[in-house]
């Protein structure tokens, strides 16, 4: 087991990481920005090191002042969480070379996965549907021969991107030169990797991801399908599992092909498997996330097993803890993004000091936050503050506690995303299952619609 693990990232991950690690008996080495001083994170580690100032690239992103820390902080193993540095394959590299375990895939398996247009080829190599789609864009011309072939809308994407960053959809010519540049200068931006490629655009799809976990010795197992439908520009809101709209033949399918997957590149740790469910039934390949997810928790839920800490016992060396023949999956839980940001004024940003918190709880009720009163949110990063996750042995059930547990969630002093969740969940098209990532956009049309007629 290690002897010690520094966890490079920031907020409720954070915290997930050093609890899981608490468990195993592992002392931790938190990592902060000089805005991030008083966060949880800092309090609850073994031990804490400012790395730098407040923007990202000065301290979260800053690779040789975090192996430094590990080294000086007597690390044998960093966890990178999501986002930031989780997705790198020159931080894994650099790792590795100083001795380091990154809790994470190899290198060699994020180059081929992490890269989405590599992705898709792996897929297609190993029988698993994808939507008509390019490699790296070289030229306008190219991808306008992909446009006219594949028929409008495509969509435009990073291959290093993820998080709903580096996206654009192109409906015409006329939209295609402005939206290839842009979609560049965003990758450049969020990624340091201007390269796009391009896929044919479904209209309003399911969202459904699979979760994975994979050891050193070849083994590989699934813990069934989330649904991440409810998105608003590409980034998720509300997440659940099962899917409403996914049948045993089609879960066995996908997860069976995520599966194929990951070992066709002999992936280790935990990853997942993200498609595309068409209005027929019919799904593809979108991309695979090598690392942890915000959402992981509403499989946790669902199975009863700690993807975290298994990451950190198949990164040591360990053998997966289950069989696929184990994983059971009982009932359903639904998870709410709380985001600082104000619904009511196009999701702006809202940072400032919390100064009342009160969290709900009961049976079946989890909350995985790094607030607390009096804490200050900073405006440097993102908005995301927390993450509500309510359990129930059906949907229905599952629905109406994490209702329940959003009006007795208290954030004051700032604006919060808890008034909007309540809305949601309470949704009638919502109750029913029967939605598509368009949801939020036909959520507004309708209370627009509502209004005018009020009126």
């Amino acid at each position: 087991m290690f002897k010690r693990v520094l966890i490079a990232n920031r907020g409720e991950i954070a915290v997930r990481v050093i609890r899981a690690c608490r468990e195993l008996g592992i002392p931790t080495v938190a990592i902060y920005s000089e805005a991030d001083a008083n966060s949880l994170h800092v309090r609850l580690a073994t031990d804490a090191f400012c790395i730098g100032p407040a923007p990202s690239l000065n301290s979260y992103l800053n690779i040789p002042t975090i192996v430094a820390t590990a080294l000086t902080a007597g690390c044998d193993a960093i966890h990178p969480g999501y986002g930031f540095l989780s997705e790198r394959a020159e931080f894994a590299e650099i790792c590795d070379m100083h001795g380091i375990k990154f809790i994470g895939p190899s290198a060699k398996s994020m180059r081929k996965m992490g890269d989405k247009a590599t992705a898709r080829k792996t897929m297609i190599k190993n029988n698993v549907p994808v939507t008509p789609g390019t490699g790296i864009i070289k030229s306008l011309d190219e991808l306008k021969n992909f446009a006219h072939e594949a028929g409008y809308p495509i969509i435009l994407k990073a291959t290093a991107g993820g998080g709903g960053k580096g996206m654009r959809v192109v409906r015409n010519d006329d939209e295609l030169e402005t939206n290839m540049t842009l979609c560049q200068q965003e990758a450049e931006k969020f990624f340091g990797n201007p390269n796009i490629y391009a896929e044919k655009f479904l209209e309003n799809p399911r969202h459904i991801e699979v979760q994975i976990i994979g050891d050193s010795y070849g083994n590989v197992i699934h813990l069934g399908e989330r649904d991440c439908s409810i998105q608003r520009r590409h980034q998720k809101l509300l997440e659940e599992a099962p899917s409403p709209a996914i049948d045993e033949k089609t879960r066995q399918e996908m997860g069976a092909a995520a599966v194929r997957a990951a070992k066709a590149i002999n992936y280790e740790g935990v990853g997942t498997c993200e498609f595309l469910l068409d209005h027929d039934g019919k799904w593809y390949f979108m991309e695979m996330n090598t690392r942890i997810q915000v959402e992981h928790c509403v499989t946790e839920m669902i199975s009863q097993v700690d993807i975290v800490r298994e990451q950190i016992l198949v990164a040591s060396g360990e053998k997966l803890s289950h069989t696929q023949d184990d994983i059971c999956l009982k009932g359903h839980a639904i998870e709410c993004r709380i985001n600082a940001e104000d619904p009511d004024n196009d999701f702006m940003p809202c940072p400032g000091k919390i100064d009342g918190y009160l969290a709900p709880g009961g049976f079946g009720i989890r909350v995985d936050s790094h607030v607390y009163a009096g804490y200050t949110i900073p405006p440097y990063y993102d908005s995301m503050i927390g993450k509500l996750i309510c359990w129930g042995e059906n949907r229905k059930q599952a629905r109406r506690r994490m209702y329940q547990a959003l009006k007795e969630y208290v954030i004051s002093g700032i604006k919060t995303t808890i008034p909007f969740h309540q809305q949601i969940v309470e949704d009638e098209v919502f109750k029913s299952g029967e939605f598509n990532t368009g949801f939020i956009e036909d959520w507004y049309r309708r209370q627009n619609e509502l209004k005018t007629k009020e009126e």
